[in-house]
């Protein structure tokens, strides 16, 4: 029996430990109720939410538009976002900052930085010596980085989503594009975290408008492969994305819509904005040879002229796209000149032709790191603002040889609404159908490492290598293993990208370093020293690309492997246990992970990348979050903890339980002490052979960062506390705004109150003579002294002027009340004297109300109406502009009073039950006719057979009674 109990309290700690895991997530979830996502384009930005009772909406800003430019103002004491900022770009170009996306994880020397600024000279740039980075220096006492102006976005996007949500809001999933390296993703993580943001995922724009198509198109979907080109040319890019539609099996859901990223193509470069800029230009010439002679100044050197001429060309390009001709007009361009100049699509298309010419690129290499052709490609759907331009449709149409483009989907919201889903998907606080998403890494990475090796003639070399972790297109997010096996000391690696052919020279100058990180180890040899005995299976570094796309080195730990001898002693409780937890949570199966897994490479390589063969944990943790389909499923062993005695190295179940000893099956592994199995004799436990046991040990890693370094800890402390203070700094303003506003209101409608007649007959000469002069005396404090006031300043004026008023107001809405409420008292006492009398009407054997009930209720409704005739009359006499003694809110205490009296006995008689009447000898009653009253009921009738004349009639209870408790149930109380 004790056997038995030790057996089964493994069991019980592991279904506490299963609840704990459960409260923590409920206690997780009442703070995440509502998700948001950001759809960060290089123009504007668009937010959306999804919270209870609002699935995947679009967020309005403070104008109410479902579109917000993504443009900051930035002063020496206040900030503008949005739409504020952008009207403020034309009065304070310098201090308003657009498309500062495109300096995002670049270094000084960057080709981008050079282009951003020739694009927008009127922006000073600082460089930052410790991360070789660029700064706007706003003034000598305001700078920030593109981080920290990317962080002010996201926290106004943040309080957009909130007001709209009526919620705080934590968790966002933020699209980037998808030409993104390591460097700039980490740059948008940074920021995330400098406002305060969970970021759940950053997923790639591309991604996003895939998965919103495929959502809204789910029942199109089955399992024959649907390919379809998305070209998306926005503000700033232009990517082309080939994805393929099909249905997967899936382990926990079944059969599940996926989506595949099969090939993407872009353009840094070529968008809306470069159109614009060429507009611009042909603008400003146009002014400038209109103004010849005249010793003009050239408009290019005036920021503000210059920015209202971008304003006037994007307007340009919208109205050229619909019409073959447009008249661009500027008032009061620069020195008070007004410009006004006729311009035709066909100037514009011959200004952009280099443009259109690379407008078919993108295509071409999407369909190369797809191997696919485009007879493949089903239909070519366009996405992105620039796209409505008829000469890019024009030369796409030609490049993609289709009988027409698709624009069966919302080419500006599509991308948030994809985004949005997911977010909602990442979140414990929804549940959504599930839709498989396997994006591509574009930029391969791989681990280069070298070692000595010896040649015949004894000569030792030094040998270069180099292992892919994560080839170009392969899915993600996945976990891969990187195993050295011939090192016994402290060594280094390198994480590099690697073959970027695909790319262009000029690509390959604005993609900045190629070189990631130095990986140092540091306790190699004493790992080694701690385990002499035993046998080295290599050091394992682990590394995690998730779901953002980013890449980490989770840990590195050197495994050694010796043989035992089984021991016949029961297994431990905490082993149990953690068998026991391992089971709970699923850990007995795990999927085929081939396609996330890179080929096996032989040990003296010392570079396999392995899959999972020899990692079955690790094998699970990748198909949960790569999400690959289950096709064939086996059972792994339980985790195991570091240092404890288990084998390794072998397959993840056995079909024949395990029992085959380790010298005739070296690659499979028996799960010891399994509680399926029968206990064995003792004299087999001591002829069990020797097994492997498995010992762990950590190695410290110092990473050298070599592409961008990251802020520092106390750098980015410093900027958050100092966005922090920006917010607060915003938010007390606006109080203030808030308070002056409705100190300035106060007044103005007070003033215009006194002349009206309902207030007029209320007051005297004297009270409104007063209030007028306090009124007036503060209207002049606040235009005198009003703009150095307080919050606390204002809001005690205020206090001030609303106590002085507080009698005529009370009066007025008094005056008002009174009718309705009169109406609706009489009303009540009318309809509950009606009720009285009837209920007294119920004959004595029929009666459901008792004596003192009846006399309660005659007793209020007398005492109502004698202090309303009494209330009336003392007010009649008092004149108006006295405070009144008849008050709605005595009234409304009355008829609550006598409500509830009159509620109460409804709900007596709804529910009372009739009485049981006596039966004659017959067992029959005595029926009175339906239409008799209760006075005939009491005359004789002629008695049936067998009954005498004495015998009184039984009057008939449930009619008359019920019908009676129905008119009482209709009468209007109210």
């Amino acid at each position: 029996m004790a056997a038995t109990v030790r057996r089964q309290r493994p069991r019980r700690l592991a279904c506490w430990a299963l609840m704990t895991v459960l409260l923590a997530d409920l206690l997780a979830l009442s703070d995440t109720l509502a998700v948001m996502s950001v759809d960060l384009g290089s123009e504007s930005m668009k937010v959306a939410i999804v919270k209870p009772g609002v699935p995947m909406e679009i967020v309005l800003n403070k104008e109410s538009r479902r579109k917000t430019p993504v443009t900051v103002t930035l002063k020496e004491n206040e900030r503008f976002f949005g739409d504020s900022a952008a009207s403020m770009a034309i009065k304070n170009p310098k201090a308003t900052l657009r498309y500062f996306q495109h300096l995002l994880g670049k270094q000084e020397n960057n080709p981008h930085v050079a282009l951003y600024k020739a694009r927008f000279p009127e922006h000073e740039l600082g460089f930052d010596p410790q991360r070789q980075t660029v700064y706007f220096q706003i003034s000598p006492q305001l700078q920030f980085s593109p981080e920290e102006v990317l962080s002010m976005l996201l926290n106004y996007s943040r309080s957009l989503a909130e007001d709209f949500a009526e919620q705080p809001i934590k968790d966002a999933v933020i699209t980037v594009p998808a030409f993104f390296n390591q460097a700039e993703r980490r740059a948008v993580l940074q920021a995330a975290r400098m406002a305060g943001l969970k970021v759940l995922q950053l997923i790639n724009d591309n991604t996003a408008t895939a998965l919103s198509y495929g959502v809204f198109r789910r029942k199109d979907i089955n399992s024959t492969a649907q390919n379809i080109m998305f070209y998306d040319m926005g503000s700033g890019s232009t990517v082309c994305t080939i994805v393929t539609y099909q249905t997967v099996k899936t382990k926990d859901a079944g059969i599940q819509p996926q989506l595949q990223i099969r090939g993407v193509g872009f353009d840094r470069t070529l968008g809306g904005l470069e159109m614009e800029l060429r507009l611009r230009e042909h603008l400003a010439r146009l002014f400038n040879e209109q103004r010849k002679g005249q010793r003009a100044k050239d408009v290019r050197e005036n920021p503000r002229a210059m920015a209202k001429l971008l304003r006037e060309a994007n307007r340009l390009k919208t109205v050229l796209s619909a019409n073959a001709d447009h008249m661009a007009q500027i008032e009061g361009l620069m020195d008070d000149v007004d410009f006004k100049a006729k311009v035709t699509r066909a100037e514009f298309e011959e200004l952009c032709a280099d443009l259109f010419e690379r407008v078919p690129g993108p295509v071409q290499q999407a369909l190369q790191s797809a191997e696919m052709k485009l007879d493949e490609i089903e239909q070519v759907i366009l996405v992105g603002g620039a796209t409505r331009v008829p000469k890019v449709q024009e030369v796409l149409l030609k490049a993609v040889g289709k009988e027409e483009l698709g624009k069966n989907i919302n080419a500006d919201e599509a991308a948030a609404m994809g985004a949005v889903y997911q977010a909602a998907a990442l979140s414990k606080a929804f549940k959504v159908k599930p839709f498989v998403v396997r994006d591509a890494v574009i930029y391969p990475i791989l681990v280069e490492f070298t070692r000595e090796v010896e040649e015949e003639t004894g000569v030792r070399s030094l040998k270069h290598n180099k292992r892919v972790l994560f080839s170009r297109m392969g899915p993600y997010p996945q976990r891969k293993v990187i195993t050295f096996n011939r090192y016994s000391h402290d060594f280094n690696f390198h994480i590099n990208y690697g073959d970027l052919g695909f790319l262009g020279p000029e690509d390959l100058r604005v993609f900045g370093s190629q070189n990631l990180t130095t990986v140092k180890l540091k306790g190699v040899g004493e790992s080694f020293k701690k385990y002499p005995d035993y046998e080295s299976k290599g050091i394992k570094a682990h590394f995690n690309l998730d779901e953002s796309g980013v890449l980490s080195l989770d840990r590195v730990e050197s495994v050694f492997e010796t043989l035992v001898e089984d021991s016949p002693e029961e297994e431990s409780t905490l082993t149990k246990l953690g068998n026991t937890i391992s089971s709970l949570f699923g850990g007995g199966s795990t999927p085929d992970t081939k396609e996330n897994g890179t080929d096996t490479v032989q040990e003296e390589e010392e570079g396999p990348a392995e899959g999972s063969k020899d990692e079955p944990g690790e094998q699970a943790e990748l198909k949960e979050e790569a999400e690959a389909p289950a096709e064939d499923t086996s059972s792994p062993p339980p985790p195991e903890a570091k240092g404890a005695a288990a084998p390794e190295g072998e397959k993840a179940a056995e079909k024949d339980g395990g029992d085959k000893p380790e010298a005739q099956k070296p690659s499979e592994k028996r799960e010891a002490g399994s509680e399926g199995a029968p206990p064995a004799p003792e004299e087999e436990k001591k002829q069990k052979p020797a097994r492997k046991q498995r010992m762990v040990e950590e190695i410290g890693v110092e990473l050298v960062v070599l592409d961008l370094p990251d802020l520092p800890e106390d750098q980015l402390a410093r900027s958050a506390q100092k966005l922090q203070d920006l917010t607060l700094r915003d938010l007390q303003k606006q109080e203030r705004e808030k308070a002056a506003n409705s100190l300035e209101a106060f007044i103005f409608e007070t003033q215009d109150k006194l002349y009206q007649p309902e207030y007029q007959e209320v007051s005297t000469e004297e009270q409104r003579e007063d209030i007028s002069g306090k009124l007036s005396a503060t209207s002049t404090w606040l235009e005198d002294e009003g703009f150095g006031a307080t919050t606390a300043m204002l809001k005690e004026k205020l206090a001030e002027l609303r106590k002085l008023c507080h009698g005529l107001f009370f009066r007025v809405e008094e005056r008002k009340k009174w009718p309705e409420r009169l109406s609706a008292l009489d009303n009540l006492l009318n309809h509950s004297s009606m009720f009285l009398k009837g209920a007294r009407l119920i004959p004595e054997m029929d009666q459901i109300f008792t004596e003192v009930e009846m006399t309660t209720l005659e007793k209020i409704i007398n005492e109502t109406w004698a202090w309303k005739n009494t209330t009336v009359a003392e007010q009649a006499k008092l004149p108006a502009t006295e405070k009144p003694v008849l008050l709605s809110k005595d009234i409304e205490a009355k008829m609550a009073a006598l409500d509830r009296e009159v509620q109460y006995l409804l709900n007596k008689a709804k529910f009372a039950k009739p009485r049981p009447r006596p039966r004659d000898k017959n067992g029959t009653r005595a029926e009175a006719p339906l239409n008799a009253s209760t006075s005939d009921q009491s005359e004789k009738v002629i008695p049936p057979p067998g009954q005498t004349e004495d015998t009184k009639p039984i009057p008939e209870p449930e009619k008359e009674t019920g019908e009676l408790g129905k008119r009482m149930g209709n009468m209007d109380i109210t």
